[in-house]
């Protein structure tokens, strides 16, 4: 098979894929893509034209990371509007396994979530090839539902007027949008979304159970950091945490640093749904791989202390986890095995934005985003559409 530079093939590796474990597996890239794949010792290849032969020890090897809820880290943030600190952040994720994310904006005012998204539009154009890919963009509000704020600045909380609204899905940038669906009045955005194909996710939420099935109707699929900053289960009223956990179509966040959600409700959750249907995000913020200390989200203060990020007045303000570490958190917790839910950090994210086409799992033909861990779960490489970031 004759090869170019641009080639890697990785062998000796614990190789997960969607359809078997291999181990021992090989792997091989051409430019950004996988051509081939399998169990055992590799064909052989043209190895004078290899740019570089990778024996994995028996490591694990799988897809990389999609993290589709992130807002910032190393000194950050999406809502700075700057290409050049997207580009930081990008290299950052890429370092922990990340291969591609959704920039992830917070409650604003119109003018700077539209800078933000040109900031965005700019840096997707021009991405280096040793960052995480930008993906596009996720709406976490404004729409969402003052009693269940969390950290979104209440200020600028508000119903979805349509040219507003529209004016940000014009940018063709947004691939998922959370609000709060109990409004009447934000419902019209849920049918809107689902006609341009951007996916709809329930946050910051004061719903009933009914009022979250009606959403479901509507098209909405998916629930913001899953028992966060939303109606809590109750036996008569089982609200949005009670749609979460029952309604089949509903596909669930988590943030699994163990601080935002209890070990017993992490297990909770993947005993009520498959790992087909939870999708593991950091919801990292600013200071995300900085040490503890104070910073600023927007205008307010922000203390990070033992794991988590804090506002003045004590509420959760995001988090600093990293996705390897909420992987293992999940597997921890669970008892699952990577290769019985490996698909909870990459195959699932691809899917709730529109990417299994070509990102999500390691599959011929797909886009050659890979990254190598550790028993202990530390990144070891991470390979972004071909290219090699030695950790």
């Amino acid at each position: 098979m004759p090869l170019n530079r641009s080639h890697l093939l990785f062998y000796n590796a614990h190789l997960i894929t969607l359809g078997a474990d291999l181990n021992p597996g090989w792997l091989l890239t051409v430019g950004k893509t996988i051509p081939s794949l399998g169990l055992g010792q590799p064909p052989d290849f043209d190895q004078g034209s290899i740019i570089r032969i990778i024996d994995c020890h028996g490591m694990a090897l799988l897809p990389g990371f999609i993290d589709l809820h992130v807002h910032g880290a190393a000194g950050n943030e999406v809502m700075d509007a700057s290409a050049e600190k997207l580009a930081d952040m990008a290299r950052f994720y890429a370092r922990h396994g990340v291969t591609g994310f959704l920039a992830t904006t917070w409650t604003a005012g119109h003018f700077e979530t539209l800078n933000a998204l040109r900031a965005v539009s700019i840096q997707m154009g021009q991405q280096a090839d040793n960052e995480a890919r930008i993906l596009g963009v996720h709406l976490e509000g404004p729409y969402l539902n003052p009693a269940r704020c969390g950290a979104q600045d209440i200020r600028h909380i508000r119903l979805a007027d349509q040219s507003e609204a529209c004016d940000l899905l014009d940018s063709q940038l947004v691939r998922r949008l959370a609000l709060a669906p109990e409004f009447p009045e934000n419902l019209w955005l849920v049918d809107e979304c689902v006609r341009r194909s951007v996916t709809v996710s329930a946050g910051h939420s004061d719903a009933t159970f009914e009022q979250m099935q009606t959403a479901v109707e509507h098209g909405l699929s998916q629930v913001t950091h899953t028992f966060n900053a939303m109606r809590p289960f109750n036996h008569r009223q089982p609200g949005v945490v009670g749609a979460a956990l029952l309604l089949p179509e509903l596909t669930c966040e988590l943030i699994c640093d163990l601080v935002h959600v209890h070990p017993a409700a992490v297990r909770l959750l993947a005993l009520a749904k498959s790992p087909d249907r939870i999708l593991l995000i950091t919801d990292a913020v600013r200071p995300t791989g900085l040490p503890e200390g104070k910073y600023t989200i927007d205008e307010r203060t922000v203390q990070v202390q033992a794991g988590a990020v804090r506002l003045t007045d004590g509420t959760l303000a995001g988090s600093v986890l990293t996705m390897e570490r909420a992987l293992q958190n999940f597997l921890s917790v669970t008892g699952l095995s990577l290769e019985s839910a490996w698909q909870v950090s990459s195959l699932n994210a691809a899917r709730a934005a529109g990417f299994a086409d070509h990102k999500g799992s390691l599959e011929p033909g797909k886009d050659a985003d890979l990254v190598m861990l550790s028993p202990t779960f530390d990144v070891l490489t991470t390979v972004v559409e071909g290219v090699e970031l030695a950790n």
